[in-house]
């Protein structure tokens, strides 16, 4: 069995590369002709080709997560589906590989692709994202959020921030920050704005230049405003560069434990975090598709074929691939605005898929 589990292994592992990289290089292009225009034009003349090259390298990560179920599954159906045309499939089964048997030799390389989806979208994606977004803004401008930037909320002993980052400079650092002090009673204690802050290494905030403004208690008679410039303004805080980040750029090209604690924050400070806890149990359970997919190609080795239909079938995985990343953000949207329960929304793709794919194993192998 170790000589037939190499040979379907190196047939898969060389299937699921061409198909991943021949969708990454479809990818590569068509981001490289989304920036064309943006090089050389007015307000970003420091953007160049090779700039634009990088950048667009640098997305690759992030399609190859996307992207690595479904070329494991047209990868898996190719090769089940040639080795029952020339007939290795059926030699196979004289063998000994029985249907669990197989289904077990495919589930054990499919953790593999797992681990290697897991890896790729919670340390390398994330990274070069970043990295894409921050060297883009070197070049364009700020990373920016809408028209009033991102707000965020924290609640600390006594006081309830509201801060307002309108953008995030090219070095990482925020731009035009507005801190809301609240006590209590809701009454409002402070206002602290500053064009640039900085995060500092013990979890605090250096605000430059901060313009400060502190108004009295509304018990204290007469009420009293105190404004003052502060050089630097160190402010104690939990709200991490990652959290930032959470706010202005993508939440789906964050680290797994990332959104984990971006979530708890959200919900420690009384705040809607449903958008993060679908991304969250999407991230958990994104890589486990390609066991579903494995499964799912399993079946094509149990089909007649004549000479010429395997391109059909190769065409079929495809078109399954693609609805199953239709769906898988469908659901997302769908679960958001429904307010459904996360952990649901983002498994139930793969659960429909893992049915379908149970059922189609268990009617074509073990029934037929």
């Amino acid at each position: 069995m170790r000589t037939v589990r190499r040979l379907i292994y190196a047939e898969i592992v060389y299937a699921v590369m061409f198909v991943t990289l021949g969708f990454l290089a479809l990818f590569f292009f068509f981001d490289l002709v989304d920036e064309l225009p943006s090089i050389g034009r007015s307000g970003a003349l420091g953007y160049q080709m090779a700039h634009a090259l990088l950048y667009v390298a640098l997305m690759i990560p992030n399609h190859l997560y996307e992207l690595l179920p479904i070329g494991v599954l047209i990868g898996c159906v190719f090769v089940m589906a040639r080795l029952a045309q020339s007939s290795e499939y059926t030699i196979l089964r004289t063998s000994g590989l029985g249907p669990w048997l197989a289904l077990r030799t495919l589930l054990k390389l499919g953790l593999v692709f797992v681990a290697v989806t897991f890896l790729v979208g919670d340390y390398l994606a994330p990274s070069a994202d970043r990295a894409a977004q921050l060297l883009k803004a070197r070049y364009q401008g700020r990373i920016t959020v809408g028209q009033t930037g991102a707000w965020l909320k924290e609640k600390q002993p006594g006081s309830t921030f509201s801060v307002n980052v309108r953008a995030l400079s090219p070095d990482g650092n925020m731009t035009g920050v507005r801190m809301y002090e609240f006590d209590r009673e809701g009454a409002l204690k402070s206002l602290t704005l500053a064009d640039k802050a900085i995060f500092s290494p013990d979890e605090s905030w250096s605000l430059l230049n901060a313009e400060r403004t502190e108004f009295s208690a509304p018990a204290v008679d007469p009420p009293t405003v105190t404004h003052k410039t502060v050089a630097q303004y160190r402010w104690p805080t939990e709200l991490s560069a990652e959290m930032v980040s959470a706010a202005v750029l993508n939440p789906e090209r964050m680290k797994t434990i990332d959104l984990f604690e971006y979530q708890q924050h959200l919900k420690a400070n009384h705040q809607t975090a449903q958008r993060y806890e679908i991304e969250f149990w999407r991230k958990v359970f994104y890589p486990l598709s390609c066991l579903v997919m494995v499964v799912l190609a399993l079946p094509f080795a149990y089909l007649h074929f004549r000479s010429g239909s395997v391109t059909g079938y190769v065409f079929g995985g495809v078109m399954a691939g693609i609805s199953f990343f239709l769906l898988n953000n469908v659901f997302s949207f769908i679960g958001n605005l429904q307010n459904w329960q996360p952990w649901l929304t983002a498994a139930a793709p793969g659960l429909i898929y893992s049915v379908i794919s149970l059922a189609a194993f268990g009617w074509l192998v073990i029934r037929r």
